[in-house]
């Protein structure tokens, strides 16, 4: 099954400004979609209903078929910057909003502007976001470009106005979220944000107390910097994009298994597998 990830562009990392498509051994095969709507895309989700690959744009959220034409348009949403994009438990895409600071729900037709999950500014800035088995919204807050920020995991009890921060870890700095298969927080992070020797892992907490449960390091078999999105494969295996790489790990061991994409300037910034 092909592996997509979207490649940051311009001051946000240098990197494509496309959205790239690897085969099984990590081989490049190039753009995946060539349509002139992606421009710098963010976060990436298939969609369990259509089949469809829904991708954060620029201003606007596109909905991709197995050949990489666009399926679904929102049209251009003013202002709407966003961030990674996850489907939630009714069946609604929801994409981080990195301007607002909020979460945008949108119906999967994509034949409206959609409404907001949480108010905006509820964190200083959105950096991923997941819903469990019973629905329950978890949220990263991390720190923005401009150094502003806060470094936590929220979570959202029943009142979508009332964030209840969870984590309390001094070595998060969090840049994505993913629900795993074992219900815990899984978490990329960049501590301090942004430095030139950050320390780079990959953290699982407890979703109920926010107990820091296990670190994931690359060990020394893969220069891991600036991890950016994370998924789960149907092997298992947690795969992290991060820059000029995509690094695989053993979920059940927490081993690192090294990189299985290489490329220059890659600056991921999400990932799929995605059936041709």
């Amino acid at each position: 099954m092909p592996l997509l990830v979207t490649s940051a562009s311009g001051a946000n990392g240098n990197g494509y400004g496309a959205l790239l498509a690897f085969d099984q051994a990590g081989k490049s095969l190039g753009c995946f979609s060539d349509d002139n709507r992606i421009v710098d895309p963010r976060g990436l989700a298939a969609d369990p209903v259509s089949g469809l690959l829904f991708l954060n744009s620029a201003e606007r959220v596109l909905a991709l078929d197995s050949a990489g034409d666009v399926a679904r348009d929102t049209g251009v949403i003013a202002g709407l910057n966003p961030g990674g994009g996850v489907f939630g438990p009714d069946g609604r895409y929801y994409v981080g909003l990195r301007s607002a600071r909020t979460i945008l729900a949108l119906s999967p037709d994509l034949k409206s502007r959609g409404e907001h999950l949480l108010p905006p500014g509820i964190v200083p800035f959105p950096r991923g976001f997941g819903f469990n088995a019973q629905g329950k919204l978890f949220l990263a807050s991390g720190v923005g470009p401009d150094g502003n920020g806060d470094e936590t995991i929220v979570a959202f009890p029943g009142d979508p106005t009332r964030a209840v921060r969870l984590v309390e870890d001094p070595q998060l700095s969090p840049l994505d979220l993913i629900l795993a298969p074992n219900g815990n927080l899984v978490v990329a992070s960049e501590h301090p944000f942004g430095a030139p020797d950050a320390m780079t892992t990959i953290r699982e907490y407890d979703p109920d107390t926010g107990r820091l449960v296990r670190v994931f390091s690359a060990s020394g078999l893969a220069a891991f910097r600036n991890p950016r999105g994370l998924r789960f494969g149907n092997d298992g295996q947690l795969y992290c994009v991060a820059q000029d790489k995509v690094v695989a790990f053993d979920f059940a061991s927490g081993r690192c298994l090294g990189p299985v994409v290489r490329l220059a300037r890659l600056f991921g910034q999400a990932l799929a597998f995605f059936p041709p």
